[in-house]
């Protein structure tokens, strides 16, 4: 039988389970809601296909025990967590969900054995796990100026929008891979999980190898400079990075939506990132000596950016040109978990989970569509509730849903559109 087991090494914890105030939430994060969320919305058909990877016994040759084999822990009330559960079948999963309403679930890889026969002197062996990539807003805190920590708005947000679009191209242009789903973590950040049967069956020196591939981030907390780009021209998915995706990104939206260059503070922090003292004395001293122009705060983001290009791309700066792009890339370049992607035995939040600080649901991105997705706007967990009890008390069927205007109703169906994602993701 599954065990309970207080030691999760591997485990990914997202800080204490304590409910915040939280206005989406007025009642806190209510059990009897979560119990209703499992009980009437919860996705057990599509969630236990995609990880079955068609070893559901419908088909001949599948490998029956494979779902069985794979490991999900669940977060119950108070920090209680149990390991090694495991599912032969959907009602079964479905049944131990609903009778132990977890406050999260991790999904971890399947291994040689049955998940609960991982105990006592039997070590738990992955044999196969998704290459999975975790990447959280908070890492942006020195580049961002609008929110901190957990928090997130539609100023910073973006940054994650640019990360799936970054990581997205380059895993299937690359690598060749296509069966990517990607997943809102419910407060502060996006989990990938690259799905195809080659992405699974990779080693962890492999997975190590592909993680270092996209790592341009780099240093310690307390280093100055994090991004060094070497070499006379970017690699090949660098450039594209940067000419497709980053460098309009950098000047269009971040420069001004995070005042980049509007106070000494900020632009020095740039300024720090030319290896030559001289010219960021130069242009420190420049803005200075302007700062009680008219300029007002937009245009002085751009005019500074702009001054800055042209005095390292002049000629009489051998060598600083690098520098453009190592600021934008510092700025705006995705910064990853690198740990997650390096393991097999890493476990990860699933999707359709309630986040317990938000109350909202961890629902699949659209890649294609990105733009368009606004973490604040996302179903939470009692609207849902609400939402299912007046879906369910109307008749005619969705067409009716869709024509009714009520605000309940409406975070109903964002539930179903993203569910509609996740069934189109799934392979037919």
């Amino acid at each position: 039988m599954p065990r309970e087991d207080e030691s999760v090494e591997a485990m990914e914890i997202d800080g204490q389970h304590q409910q915040a105030a939280i206005t989406a939430v007025p009642d806190g994060f209510n059990v009897d809601y979560l119990r209703i969320y499992y009980g009437k919305l919860f996705p057990y058909g599509d969630f236990f296909k995609w990880l079955s990877y068609g070893n559901d016994g419908k088909h001949p040759g599948c490998d029956q025990s494979y779902v069985g084999r794979r490991e999900f822990s669940f977060t119950l009330e108070n920090d209680i967590y149990l390991r090694f559960q495991s599912f032969d079948s959907v009602s079964e999963m479905e049944s131990s969900i609903k009778e132990k309403c977890p406050f999260k679930i991790d999904i971890g890889p399947p291994a040689k054995r049955h998940a609960y026969a991982q105990s006592g002197n039997n070590v738990f062996v992955p044999v196969e796990r998704e290459l999975i990539f975790d990447i959280d807003i908070s890492d942006y805190d020195d580049v961002r100026y609008c929110c901190s920590g957990a928090d997130v708005c539609m100023d910073c947000w973006p940054l994650m929008t640019i990360a799936i679009k970054i990581l997205d191209a380059s895993l299937r242009d690359d690598f060749g891979f296509n069966h990517i789903l990607w997943v809102y973590s419910g407060r502060r950040g996006v989990h990938c999980w690259v799905c195809d049967s080659r992405a699974r069956k990779l080693n962890n020196e492999q997975r190590a190898a592909i993680a270092d591939y996209f790592r341009v981030y780099k240093g310690g907390e307390n280093a100055m400079k994090k991004v060094s780009l070497t070499g006379h021209v970017l690699h090949p998915f660098l450039a594209r990075a940067y000419t497709n995706v980053l460098k309009c990104f950098f000047e269009d939206k971040l420069l001004l939506s995070q005042q980049l260059f509007a106070s000494e503070e900020r632009y020095q922090k740039i300024l720090d990132l030319i290896p030559d003292e001289n010219v960021a004395s130069e242009l420190h001293n420049k803005w200075q000596g302007n700062r009680r122009s008219s300029i007002s705060k937009e245009d002085a983001n751009a005019t500074r950016w702009e001054q800055l290009k042209s005095t390292l791309q002049s000629g009489k700066h051998k060598g600083l040109r690098r520098c453009i792009e190592e600021i934008v890339f510092s700025y705006s370049y995705p910064r990853l978990d690198m740990e997650v992607s390096k393991h097999m035995n890493h476990l990860l939040k699933a999707p359709f989970c309630i986040h317990p600080k938000t109350g909202r649901v961890c629902v699949p991105i659209d890649p294609d569509n990105c733009d368009d997705f606004d973490p604040t706007t996302v179903p939470t967990l009692s609207q849902d509730i609400v939402s299912a009890t007046i879906a369910e008390s109307l008749q005619g069927g969705i067409r009716k849903l869709i024509q009714c205007k009520a605000p309940a109703v409406q975070e109903y169906l964002d539930l179903v559109k993203f569910t509609v994602t996740f069934q189109l993701f799934l392979p037919a």
